[in-house]
């Protein structure tokens, strides 16, 4: 089992910064990748990859990519998601993922809310 503890969400300005922060239970060396979903509030709307680390590479979604840093600490066994220039469409809840052994694990999901 891995346990995921996500925090760092709130209230952000359009085109202003946050930070999320997901900590996770075991060993980086454990864990085959990390990364971040997010769900927007709008109805129908499908839980979007935002944002994926490994021990060799980052991925990121088309509509994040040059906003939105994903990094690691492995020493704290933490993952980052450093968000700027927040736009509203932003706004969704953020959930922290980690793959291990052909399992994946969830953070309980942190609220972002991009708005004036």
């Amino acid at each position: 089992q891995v346990q995921l503890v996500e925090s760092g969400g709130g209230l952000g300005q359009p085109g202003g910064s946050l930070r999320l922060t997901c900590a996770a239970s075991t060993s980086m060396f454990r864990i085959n990748a990390m990364g971040w979903y997010r769900q927007a509030p709008a109805p129908g709307k499908q839980r979007e990859l935002v944002a994926t680390i490994t021990s060799g590479s980052t991925s990121y979604a088309d509509s994040v990519k040059g906003r939105f840093t994903i990094s690691r600490d492995i020493a704290k066994s933490t993952v980052y998601l450093q968000m700027n220039s927040l736009k509203p469409e932003d706004t969704a809840v953020y959930y922290c993922y980690a793959d291990r052994s052909g399992d994946r694990y969830w953070g309980q999901g942190t609220q972002v809310t991009v708005s004036s």
